[in-house]
């Protein structure tokens, strides 16, 4: 039986990560767009592209990894809270892996592609990202699709724990043994994963950082709204039941 969830106050370090977050995305943006930069063959001044690009789909990763997590705590505790942070964390996944293709459409269209008019190639990291959006997307069909909120939360987790199932073999094992533009895998002439400087180093760890706490300040905003939101809800039916 499901069990309802408590309020959430915000972690003592809340603003504490929220000053550094804003602080260091500022510095990212700022450093990653005026600083000098090793130039590489072909994507030049485009590699900029991979202080922003990259880290959403990190960011990603580790969104799939909390819903999952609590997917997986919904089966065994049947944790109403459970159930919120997995779709809350699920939604910031899509978001960011959204914005994941977007940046990496821009990048090749002004890298690989100029002057052909080009946004999509089908390269297949590209097309197996888009395929993991529809995936996730297709979990929230599902629960929209139930009315009993026990059976849309098991479903939904089980669904869920399927859908990060697929994270890692669609954006890291099955593009590495086709030919892609990106690195790590055969035919990209102009960047391997050895490209990286130092002084790149420098703007795109902290950047990496930025962004997974980004995810972790919305992540928190929102599960918080959405326990508020529950309990008003139920605090409604049992109004009307009396």
């Amino acid at each position: 039986m499901a069990t309802s969830p408590t309020l959430i106050g915000r972690p003592p370090m809340y603003r504490v990560v929220q000053v550094v977050v804003f602080i260091t995305i500022s510095a990212v943006i700022v450093t990653g767009f005026l600083r000098d930069i090793p130039r590489l063959s072909i994507i030049e001044e485009s590699a900029r592209s991979l202080y922003f690009h990259v880290p959403m789909w990190f960011t990603l990763m580790g969104a799939t990894l909390v819903s999952a997590y609590h997917s997986a705590q919904y089966l065994r505790t049947g944790n109403v809270v459970r159930d919120i942070r997995a779709r809350e964390a699920a939604r910031l996944a899509i978001a960011f892996g959204v914005l994941g293709l977007i940046t990496g459409m821009v990048w090749a269209r002004f890298t690989w592609y100029e002057g052909t008019g080009k946004w999509w190639n089908w390269d297949p990291k590209q097309s197996m990202a888009a395929v993991l959006m529809l995936i996730y997307a297709a979990y929230f069909v599902l629960r929209d699709s139930i009315e009993s909120e026990a059976m849309r939360g098991r479903l939904a987790a089980v669904y869920n724990l399927f859908a990060f199932a697929t994270v890692p073999f669609l954006l890291y094992i099955l593009p590495r043994q086709m030919t892609s533009l990106h690195p790590g895998a055969e035919g990209s002439p102009a960047l391997s994963q050895t490209d990286l400087a130092p002084s790149m180093r420098w703007i795109f760890y902290p950047s990496v950082l930025a962004f997974l706490g980004l995810f972790w300040i919305l992540y928190t905003q929102r599960v918080r709204l959405a326990v508020i939101a529950w309990r008003e809800r139920a605090s409604g039916l049992l109004s009307s039941i009396r």
